[in-house]
């Protein structure tokens, strides 16, 4: 049996209610969760260039040993050369031997060009690194700090978060899967939260708005879903206005 307006309305009034709870309680916790998480992205950030200072560390240090390969080969085929130099038949042999040999020494002396450049490229690069690595511990230190204050208020309302959001499961079943996206539409545009309201003294309970004596007779029979001309607020209900008594 589909439920009847008025249990529409106080339906979501509940669950405006529990919702308030917990923004009241989210609220102590101020700006923390959110540092927390902006922290535990910029820590990320750290690891991800250092990973990539190490690894290019790595790159260079392979291309230095590949140098250093490539000199001792150079230095056995120098000395294979000046062996041949000393068994040549003619000046041709040994002029084409002497360039080999020069040709040879050139790539010895541009491999130590390129080792020291490997080098130079390391020392840099080991620079940004350490720089990375002292940022990073602080970063963690200023983490271990925010979760600890972050903890301490969590825990202070853990138990009634909990039982809220327990009995936010349990009420949002109550209602239908439509209703409860428009509720959800409304709170999540409003900057203070609230989606269903009162009409109080007159006025939108959410926007301070103006509602006509009419608008609120329609409210009051609560036959249908009534929204704030001005805001969007869902208008569950109007509250009555005590007299007051002037003494004589």
């Amino acid at each position: 049996m589909e439920n009847t307006i008025a249990q529409k309305l106080d339906a979501l009034l509940k669950l405006q209610e529990i919702d308030s709870s917990l923004d009241e309680i989210r609220k102590t916790r101020g700006d923390l969760p959110e540092e927390v998480r902006d922290l535990e992205d910029e820590i990320i950030g750290f690891e991800t260039r250092i990973g990539k200072f190490k690894s290019e560390i790595a790159a260079l240090n392979s291309e230095i040993d590949n140098f250093k390969g490539a000199q001792k080969d150079g230095e056995k085929l120098i000395k294979k050369y000046k062996d041949q130099q000393m068994n040549v038949r003619n000046n041709r042999e040994y002029d084409a031997i002497t360039k080999e040999i020069e040709l040879q020494e050139l790539d010895m002396q541009l491999a130590d060009k390129k080792i020291n450049e490997a080098k130079a490229r390391i020392r840099l690069i080991e620079d940004d690194a350490n720089r990375a690595e002292s940022t990073l511990n602080e970063r963690n230190e200023d983490l271990k700090a925010k979760k600890g204050e972050l903890s301490l208020i969590t825990s202070e309302s853990e138990a009634e978060e909990k039982t809220l959001l327990g009995d936010r499961e349990k009420h949002t079943k109550k209602i239908e899967e439509r209703l409860l996206k428009s509720y959800q539409k409304i709170r999540d545009n409003s900057m203070n939260g609230l989606a269903v309201v009162h009409v109080s003294r007159g006025a939108c309970g959410g926007c301070f708005s103006i509602v006509p004596p009419q608008r609120q007779a329609d409210i009051r029979e609560r036959k249908k879903l009534i929204v704030c001309e001005h805001c969007g607020r869902i208008l569950a209900d109007v509250e009555s206005v005590e007299p007051v008594h002037q003494r004589r």
